[in-house]
C-alpha cells in the first residue's frame, strides 16, 4: 500500500502537461482510451497545490447573442461550420457553441466575424 500511496503523492505534483503525458503512455501500454481524461487531469490537481497556470491553446466559440440581423450572424456562422442551413438557424436561435477546441487565432477570428454580422459572442 506504501506504493500505492507515494504514486498518489507523485500525481498531485505533476503538472496538466504531465499527467496529459502519463494518461497518453498508459493508454499505449495498455491499448486502452481514457474515457474522460480532462475528469482525470482535474481530480489530482484539486487535492494538490495549483500548479503555474499554463496558457490556454484552445477556446469554444459561444454565441451570445444574434442580434437584429439574425440572418447575417446565420450566415457567419455557416463560414466556420461544415452546417446546412436549417442546423445553423437552429444553433443560432438556441444560442449555442459555434466551434469547439478551436486554436486562439480561430477563435478570435469567428468571435470578430459574429460581431460584424451583428450578433455577440464569446471564447471560453
Amino acid at each position: 500500500m506504501a506504493d500505492i500511496a507515494k504514486f498518489i503523492e507523485e500525481i498531485k505534483g505533476m503538472t496538466v502537461v504531465e499527467l496529459n503525458e502519463l494518461v497518453k503512455a498508459l493508454e499505449e501500454e495498455f491499448g486502452v482510451s481514457a474515457a474522460a481524461p480532462v475528469a482525470v487531469a482535474a481530480a489530482p490537481a484539486a487535492g494538490a497545490a495549483a500548479p503555474a497556470e499554463e496558457e490556454k491553446t484552445e477556446f469554444n466559440v459561444v454565441l451570445k447573442s444574434f442580434g437584429e440581423k439574425k440572418i447575417d450572424v446565420i450566415k457567419a456562422v455557416r463560414e466556420f461550420t461544415s452546417l446546412g442551413l436549417a442546423e445553423a438557424k437552429a444553433l443560432v436561435e438556441s444560442l449555442g457553441t459555434i466551434k469547439e477546441g478551436a486554436p486562439k487565432d480561430e477563435a478570435e477570428k469567428i468571435v470578430a466575424r459574429i460581431k460584424e454580422a451583428g450578433g455577440e459572442a464569446v471564447m471560453q
